[in-house]
């Protein structure tokens, strides 16, 4: 499933309302706002990589208030994230 996570500035005092208006986005899965260069970051999954280009691109756009963005789209997920091993210090956790 094609993902991408896209940091947004918005125009100042407006993160909430930018927020709000993204949750209602369909393929946007999750909405934070955070603290540092970036006022929001959104997750947002679609079926395929043109759905997903629609989303960002048409109906994202479309949204007040948005200053910029910065667009990550995720190429490869690794299969085994943390189930086995971790290595920590000299030893390992299990």
């Amino acid at each position: 499933m094609p993902t991408a996570y896209i940091l947004l500035n918005t125009e100042i005092g407006a993160e909430t309302q930018v927020r709000l208006a993204l949750k209602e986005i369909a393929g946007v899965e999750e909405v934070y706002n955070l603290w540092g260069v970036y006022d929001l970051i959104a997750n947002v999954k679609a079926e395929s990589i043109e759905e997903l280009k629609g989303i960002i691109t048409n109906e994202i756009e479309k949204v007040s208030n948005i200053d910029s963005k910065l667009t990550m789209v995720i190429t490869d997920k690794p299969k085994d994230i943390l189930q086995d091993k971790v290595p920590f210090g000299n030893s390992l956790i299990q």
